[in-house]
């Protein structure tokens, strides 16, 4: 690919580059010290004047959404001392991806890993704790943006309602991840690439339900995949009651756009349905991208082309991490009514990725009350 194209130019998806590693990295990161970054906006700021509380199950999630509000500074313990290497192997131990690699770096000489020793992955590990959790926080900077636009857009009060009180979840989940970060682990990472990319296209949707379904299906519900995968495997206190308490928040989250669209795509033609089909697509191929890493692999000096190459020619059934992050999207947008309409277009690509077994997974509109660890931390006190 020429150096010259965009990144929306090179992030165009056919069958032959949706796993292609030249794809993947035509872009890096640009000014890795930018403290700023400017997405050019449209669309309308809706005020109204109908105040009629109309959508019950809106309704709900606000009310719980009230009740449920926590303080990262008061409700986490953070004079708790964190060992990062002890947390970094015990990570790994638990961790099938990270097994897998220290598998294949074991024999098989066309990983890039091959001959690595203990202390190789160590470092890997830490580095991996490091960018995760860094781009956790990018994506609640994500989420606390677009749901201050969702807020301004949405027409109903109802919903600008419940995502006032989203703006204020995630301007706390920023604050305790960036607090994390800085006082707990050793060092930042920049936003990757494909991750901004996609925030940046959200962000620059003028459509409100656009919005919606890029914020709060996908990257929300990816999150809340990944912050359960992450609480499975670490037994490291301060970090497991942080995500229990985020994952609190993100259940309401997602469960605001699932019952938000659900009335909205009811409406809609085969045509407007296809094209959320395709950037949900699109949306999940990014998302996909971004877990390959290749920012931690530049770190680390393996080489990230053949890395990314190598990760992408694995099976699915050699990868478990990967589709299970899709395990809240799929469900959910099959409520949604994205996953089948005239044709199977995208569950076949869910199909590729691995990831339609979740299908039947219960949606989070009907799970969400089930997540609360905020109220039942408060009913055990």
């Amino acid at each position: 690919m020429a150096e010259t194209q965009t990144y929306a130019e090179a992030m165009k998806l056919t069958d032959d580059t949706v796993n292609d590693a030249i794809r993947i990295l035509a872009t890096s990161q640009g000014n890795v010290d930018e403290i700023e970054h400017a997405v050019e906006t449209g669309g309308l700021t809706s005020f109204t004047w109908d105040y009629e509380l109309s959508r019950p199950p809106l309704v709900k999630l606000y009310e719980k959404a009230k009740s449920s509000q926590w303080n990262g500074t008061t409700d986490l313990d953070w004079s708790i001392e964190v060992d990062q290497l002890k947390l970094a192997q015990e990570n790994a131990a638990t961790n099938l991806r990270a097994q897998m690699m220290r598998e294949y770096a074991s024999k098989d000489k066309t990983c890039p890993l091959y001959g690595w020793t203990d202390s190789d992955f160590d470092k890997l590990s830490i580095e991996f704790q490091n960018w995760l959790l860094s781009q956790f926080l990018h994506g609640e900077q994500g989420a606390l943006v677009c749901t201050a636009k969702i807020v301004e857009q949405v027409p109903w009060i109802d919903a600008k309602y419940y995502g006032a009180t989203q703006v204020m979840d995630e301007a706390r989940h920023v604050e305790v991840f960036a607090r994390y970060l800085d006082s707990k682990l050793s060092g930042h990472y920049p936003i990757n690439v494909h991750l901004e990319a996609l925030l940046d296209e959200i962000i620059r949707d003028s459509r409100w339900d656009m919005t919606y379904l890029g914020m709060q299906i996908m990257v929300e519900g990816l999150a809340l995949a990944a912050f359960g995968f992450m609480h499975m495997m670490t037994s490291e206190p301060l970090l497991k009651k942080l995500l229990r308490y985020v994952m609190s928040d993100e259940a309401r989250h997602v469960a605001f756009g699932v019952l938000s669209l659900k009335e909205v795509y009811d409406d809609m033609s085969a045509a407007e349905l296809r094209e959320r089909q395709e950037f949900a697509y699109e949306a999940a191929v990014r998302m996909r991208d971004r877990f390959l890493m290749q920012e931690v692999w530049e770190r680390l000096g393996v080489g990230a082309k053949e890395m990314v190459t190598w990760q992408l020619q694995q099976s699915n059934s050699d990868d478990e991490f990967t589709p299970f992050l899709f395990s809240k999207i799929v469900p959910n947008l099959k409520k949604l009514g994205l996953l089948d309409t005239e044709d199977p277009w995208l569950r076949d690509r869910f199909t590729e990725m691995g990831a339609i077994e979740f299908e039947n997974f219960v949606d989070t509109g009907d799970e969400y009350e089930a997540l609360d660890e905020v109220a039942k931390d408060r009913a055990a006190s």
